[in-house]
């Protein structure tokens, strides 16, 4: 009896056992939500595109569709369609590129959503676009208007998620109240009467508490002494408008500003002057830390050249030096830090500018992107990134004006003389 007993509570035992094994291998292990990686493109790309041109509505398609992550997010880097460039673009081992989307008027400078699509100035049809990749398969899904019959409009930056602000030539506005569609309702004019003409891009920046809003204005002229104080400057408003002062002078025309990211410092690509030769004065990217710096023109360039027609011998006296020196005449205009993408070291960490490229130079130059490498915010020298748009013949098919990361992980350029938006991925 007591033997019956005993093998009655060892049969017992081991089927509780088994009970609890069977549960531990149900239970799920992977997380419910999906972290944010990089999936492996199902077509590749090339680093340069074939020598022919290929037509920008001929895209390669990957047989499916890579999922996008928990969220809603594109997977970054994970592009499924890829849509060539109409000629070879030059990228580091590694890296593909892609036309996101084509057939536009003059983009320049784009920003990041809320939603986190791209939102693009399209100066040429006067008007502010937004173009999605909802389906993440690395091009855009078209092109949808959310504010048009605008003045040339030149940039744009988002109020927290409360307000677009646009600049035009004379004028910064603000756009709220989106409809269904995310076409804004409403427009108010928030500073009025900017000066005109000369360099006739304004340029668009919020503070990190956003409670600051900068303007930058080119000079009127290629050297001059200005009339006006608020040109060759960047000015500082309340997010109204009201109280606006030079915050920095002396910059010819400083068509990027940017934040560099965890600080309030402002870093600002600027153009040299012409007429001094084909490699002076050099362009420079300068970093603007407290309100009222001077940066020199006209009397003196990159800190350390005196301007002969403007300058004296003390020229360059109490100016603020550039914090990097590049080839004169390659027109840097917008410029983003690295800090959205998923590129690996070195492009991790630094600053990408978009090179608009010379027109009065004897051997052209710029027209690319280049990478300036930054450590705790000491900026090595620039090297190319993006090359190919300025040919060996000196023929010239594309000018990039900006510059932006986007939410997956990739860097967008934006080209106003070939109407495109290029998407830059890992491979």
């Amino acid at each position: 009896m007591l033997y019956r007993k005993a093998l009655i509570l060892l049969l017992l035992g081991l089927i509780t056992a088994c009970g609890q094994s069977e549960q531990s291998v149900d239970a799920p292990t992977a997380p419910t939500t999906a972290p944010l990686q990089a999936a492996a493109p199902t077509s590749a790309a090339p680093t340069s595109a074939p020598p022919t041109a290929v037509p920008a509505t001929e895209a390669t398609a990957a047989p499916t569709a890579a999922p996008a992550p928990a969220g809603g997010r594109p997977a970054p880097d994970a592009p499924t369609t890829i849509v060539p460039p109409a000629d070879t673009i030059n990228l580091p081992e590694g890296f593909g590129i892609s036309v996101f989307q084509s057939k536009l008027k003059a983009p320049r400078m784009m920003t990041i959503g809320p939603d986190g699509a791209v939102y693009v100035a399209e100066r040429g049809a006067n008007r502010i676009i937004r173009i999605p990749d909802r389906n993440a398969d690395g091009v855009s899904d078209g092109i949808e208007v959310v504010a048009d019959n605008l003045d040339a409009p030149s940039s744009l930056a988002f109020f927290r998620e409360e307000a677009l602000y646009v600049a035009e030539s004379t004028r910064v506005i603000r756009l709220s109240i989106p409809d269904a569609n995310g076409a804004y309702q409403e427009r108010s004019t928030i500073i009025n009467d900017l000066p005109d003409g000369g360099h006739s891009t304004r340029t668009l920046l919020f503070s990190a508490d956003w409670s600051k809003l900068y303007v930058a204005i080119g000079s009127s002229c290629n050297v001059c002494n200005e009339n006006d104080e608020r040109r060759a400057a960047v000015m500082v408003y309340n997010p109204d408008g009201s109280d606006g002062q030079v915050y920095a002078k002396g910059l010819r025309n400083a068509v990027g500003i940017t934040l560099r990211p965890g600080t309030d410092e402002i870093w600002a690509s600027n153009n040299g002057r012409d007429l001094l030769g084909d490699d002076q004065p050099p362009e420079t990217i300068n970093v603007i830390t407290a309100s009222g710096q001077d940066f020199g023109w006209p009397r003196c360039h990159a800190g350390r050249i005196v301007d002969p027609e403007f300058g004296r011998a003390a020229g360059c006296n109490d100016v603020s030096a550039p914090a990097v020196e590049m080839q004169a005449h390659s027109a840097p205009l917008g410029l983003s830090f690295a800090e959205r993408n998923t590129f690996p070291d070195p492009f991790h960490s630094g600053l990408f500018v978009a090179f608009h490229g010379s027109w009065n130079r004897t051997v052209p130059t710029g027209y690319k992107v280049v990478f300036i490498p930054v450590s705790d915010g000491r900026p090595g020298p620039a090297q190319d990134f993006a090359t190919g748009w300025l040919k060996d013949d000196g023929t010239v098919w594309g000018r990039p004006v900006d510059v932006l990361g986007g939410t997956d992980g990739s860097l967008y350029i934006s080209d106003d003389a070939g109407g495109v938006i290029y998407r830059i991925f890992r491979r």
